[in-house]
């Protein structure tokens, strides 16, 4: 990240490592359709985080970090 800015960090307990992945999911049973939460992952835990959320039939986008959508 730049502009000053620290570097966003994994959002696995526990991790510190540099997050490179975004992760975008909702929960439909209490989001409305355009609200999503987002979490951001390191290498190593990017699959352990989707699959987390996907075991959970949750709707998942996931993509660089560095091509985070707009309003995210």
């Amino acid at each position: 990240m730049s502009g000053g800015q620290s570097e966003a960090q994994c959002s696995r307990a526990g991790c510190r490592a540099a997050a490179t992945w975004l992760i975008r999911w909702r929960n439909p049973r209490i989001h409305a359709p355009d609200r999503w939460k987002t979490w951001v992952a390191c290498p190593d835990h990017r699959d352990y985080l989707r699959e987390f959320l996907a075991a959970r039939a949750f709707p998942v986008d996931v993509s660089a970090l560095d091509r985070a959508p707009s309003g995210s």
